[in-house]
């Protein structure tokens, strides 16, 4: 399974799939623990409850383990749905869930230690430590934890690729991805690259003189109390952990395929319960273990070249939206999918782990909490995505919110164009994703462009949309 769901996040944060329908008998089962750390009102307990169950529905997804930390203290922890289906087991917060590429920003936390230490420098090439690689000593340690580097990904896709049934090593992913040429110079793009992060764990074990896990176990995990974490890379999840999953089209869930161990060193080898990654998010806001100097480069867009910003520090992205300031990464791996995301300046973090790949159940839920709890509202290309999507729905049974449109486009959706678009959408069934491709501004409006695929086709729509937020254009076109 791949790992860039959280590249795609980059282009359309927290996109998920509706597919209405599709959840399995029992999906909301709820499993609950009395935790004393729920301490959210009751009404607002409520509220949380609703967007989880409401999300697993719509996706079908089988659970989702989520907490909320609240004024800089754990304030609820809560599972809902199936941890396993067969036979069935009701998921805990206590269960553990892989986090895929949440667990870059431990890999570049143990880089930020190791240079608190005197032990290396950011702006030290790798040529320092791995002089084979292509144009090492060009490429800096602060370009490989901003993915700037422009080595290339050695796993970009969505599946279990073939190889990854058998075992490798983080040497032998260098030996292959890092010798390639560079898809890039060093620092003129941004380019999300697990190759990065099996680099950065390979200098830090080369310098610590230990495997990465247990640099992490020692600076990390054990000041923070993270009694439960384990490298789900290594060994296989327990049976009493969240079982993964994973769905061909819009079938049956079925059990995810067991990757080989080593694919997935450093750049998304984490599993824990969900309880412990909020210990970690706490110790980002109160800035507790590491120095503020570490924290800062952290939690700094890294700057291209041409001064352009990434809006990607080191492991994490960074961004502030409606004045809030947001530090966030989703992951995936065989699975599992994850979203975990911090207001420093709200003491507030969501950490939202569910047992399905390749579908953003968890960047949805975890939106609408940061709606609910901060009034945080979604990125402009969600919010935009979110509206596009409803439309197209509408037309699939010839109805429409004229009120969202200029007399224009009412025009144009006549009756003769609402019954071709309804006879011509409705077969293709519920979209598995609705991404916003591309964004220019012309004649006064803003044009957009979104891909809407289906499990055998996809479709191109266009936008224009004038200042007042009414759209003056929404065309489906078959796609090239």
């Amino acid at each position: 399974m791949s790992l860039h769901v959280e590249w795609i996040g980059r282009l359309c944060r927290n996109v998920f799939a509706a597919l209405t329908g599709m959840c399995v008998a029992g999906c909301l089962l709820t499993g609950i623990a009395a935790f004393a750390q729920n301490t959210l009102p009751t009404a607002e307990q409520a509220k949380v409850d609703a967007v989880a169950q409401q999300v697993l529905a719509q996706t079908g997804v089988p659970s989702a383990s989520v907490g909320i930390v609240k004024d800089g203290k754990v304030a609820y922890l809560r599972a809902y749905g199936k941890a396993e289906l067969d036979p069935p087991d009701a998921a805990t917060p206590q269960m553990r869930y892989s986090i895929g590429s949440i667990s870059k920003q431990f890999t570049a936390s143990a880089v930020l230690i190791l240079q608190q230490q005197g032990k290396l420098s950011l702006d030290d090439t790798v040529s320092k430590w791995l002089p084979a690689l292509t144009r090492s000593n060009e490429v800096t340690l602060r370009e490989v934890l901003s993915h700037t580097s422009g080595y290339q990904d050695y796993y970009a896709e969505d599946y279990s690729m073939l190889p990854m049934k058998h075992a490798t090593t983080a040497d032998a992913i260098l030996n292959n991805w890092g010798r390639k040429p560079l898809d890039f110079d060093p620092g003129t793009q941004w380019q999300y690259s697990n190759t990065n992060f099996v680099l950065a764990g390979k200098i830090v074990e080369i310098i610590s003189g230990m495997p990465l896990m247990k640099f992490l176990q020692q600076n990390i995990f054990t000041p923070l109390d993270m009694r439960s974490v384990m490298n789900s890379d290594a060994h296989q999840l327990e049976q009493s952990d969240a079982h993964g999953y994973i769905r061909y089209a819009l079938g049956p869930l079925r059990p995810a395929p067991t990757d080989g161990p080593g694919w997935m060193f450093a750049a998304g080898e984490l599993a824990m319960p969900v309880h412990d990654l909020l210990l970690w998010d706490i110790s980002m806001m109160n800035q507790s273990l590491l120095q503020p100097a570490s924290y800062q480069q952290m939690f700094t867009g890294v700057k291209l070249k041409n001064g352009q910003d990434t809006n990607y520090g080191l492991g994490v992205e960074v961004s502030t939206r409606n004045g809030h300031p947001v530090i966030s990464h989703s992951g995936e791996v065989s699975g599992f999918t994850s979203e975990n995301m911090v207001l420093p300046q709200d003491k507030v973090a969501i950490a939202v782990l569910t047992n399905q790949e390749a579908v953003g159940a968890a960047g949805a839920i975890a939106s609408k909490l940061a709606a609910l709890l901060v009034g945080l509202p979604p990125s402009e290309a969600k919010a935009s995505e979110d509206q596009a999507r409803q439309i197209f729905l509408g037309l699939q049974n010839d109805q429409i919110d004229r009120t969202l449109f200029t007399e224009n486009c009412n025009a144009y959706f006549d009756a003769e164009a609402m019954a071709d678009y309804a006879s011509s959408l409705k077969p293709l069934g519920a979209p598995l994703e609705f991404r916003q491709i591309s964004k220019e501004l012309r004649g006064g409006m803003t044009f957009r462009m979104y891909d809407v695929s289906f499990p055998k086709t996809h479709v191109y729509v266009t936008t224009y949309q004038m200042p007042d937020g009414k759209i003056e254009q929404y065309l489906v076109v078959p796609a090239e």
